[in-house]
């Protein structure tokens, strides 16, 4: 077995690759990222990319050649990956997030690639009454991260057939602790407030809905994924990833931080304009399917994973959302510095094509 696994350097891809590397001890595991964030390390003794086999180091908008040969499987998760990003970037991100994606799913497709796993996204819900959203429910996406991901998932739809199966995981909001933490995610923001100052400021009015997922069970839905054979789902699935269990109002997420660390207070923004993101899932359909692989985290061991990881850091930042921990201010820092320009290219790296290597190492 041949994995590729692109965006493997960011959040979620350490896990991911942890994960693969147990479930599948004989085989080779390829990387394949830009390197926007691979300084983002958070308290690990060790860089978490000794677990691959190779790590190519490239943009997925044009891939290093031969990437894909002798793939047996793509995991995609390489993505400018938030709201705050996409509304700042919305080109770049329609770029990266969609055309992207889809010319290397085609690629993929070509190469000989039987299973490609695409990281999508439960945003593309947007704004939704109280009924649970199911896979065939509308799509209401607000931003353009979340268009992306429909356009995407629309392409990709496509593409599958009987020799490449496609699985589109719309996956809850994340949390928990990583080898490369992000703190612009709900629940570590909580976490990292009450760890830094002891009070959580909830920026909106607290009552938007969120899924959430903790990015260990984000990996076993990966895996899961790799293995599944198509006629579970069909040669295209698109599916929503997360547990019935896991769905918060955002000020429940804060009472509950709260409780976990004691003498935290919390604060909600009485002036915030209302946040139009909210909506409930319904993730009976990956029950269905994913027997084996259902979510194992729950809420309070993801906060209390996150605050251990935190203390052992010596985290003590209450200003910490200005910080690099923010995904848009690491980008920021590189473009100012004139390491990216404004594409998100590296300023001073050739394009693939005229280094044989192609970044490998």
């Amino acid at each position: 077995m041949n994995i590729l696994i692109t965006g493997n350097m960011g959040y979620v891809g350490p896990g991911v690759v942890r994960l693969l590397r147990r479930s599948y001890p004989e085989a080779t595991l390829v990387g394949l990222d830009s390197g926007y964030f691979a300084h983002c390390l958070t308290g690990v003794p060790a860089l978490p990319e000794y677990r691959v086999d190779r790590q190519y180091f490239g943009d997925v908008r044009r891939p290093p050649g031969g990437v894909l040969e002798g793939m047996d499987a793509v995991v995609h998760l390489a993505a400018i990956s938030n709201d705050p990003m996409g509304n700042s970037l919305e080109d770049v991100t329609l770029a990266i997030n969609h055309l992207a994606s889809v010319n290397l799913a085609k690629m993929a497709r070509a190469a000989g690639v039987r299973t490609f796993v695409f990281a999508s996204s439960c945003s593309m819900y947007g704004s939704a009454d109280d009924s649970p959203r199911r896979e065939s429910s509308p799509l209401n996406p607000l931003t353009a991260y979340a268009r992306s991901k429909v356009l995407t998932e629309t392409d990709l739809r496509e593409l599958a057939d009987d020799r490449y199966t496609i699985t589109s995981l719309r996956f809850s909001t994340a949390c928990g602790m990583s080898d490369r933490l992000r703190l612009d995610l709900v629940v570590n923001d909580f976490v990292a407030c009450a760890v830094a100052s002891g009070e959580i400021t909830i920026l909106s009015d607290g009552s938007p809905w969120r899924p959430l997922i903790h990015v260990d069970d984000m990996a076993r839905a990966i895996d899961w994924a790799i293995g599944r054979e198509s006629p579970a789902g069909g040669q295209f699935l698109a599916v929503n990833v997360g547990s019935n269990d896991w769905n918060y109002q955002v000020k429940e997420l804060a009472e509950t931080v709260a409780e976990v660390i004691p003498g935290v207070t919390v604060s909600v923004n009485e002036n915030a304009e209302p946040d139009k993101r909210s909506y409930k899932v319904d993730f009976g359909l990956f029950e269905t399917l994913a027997t084996d692989h259902q979510p194992q985290v729950d809420l309070r061991s993801a906060i209390r994973g996150l605050r251990q990881g935190l203390e052992a850091m010596g985290f003590d930042d209450p200003d910490f959302r200005s910080s690099m921990f923010m995904r848009l201010n690491a980008l920021n820092r590189l473009r100012e510095q004139r390491l990216l320009d404004d594409d998100l290219r590296w300023a001073d790296k050739p394009l693939p094509g005229g280094d044989e290597d192609g970044g490998r190492v």
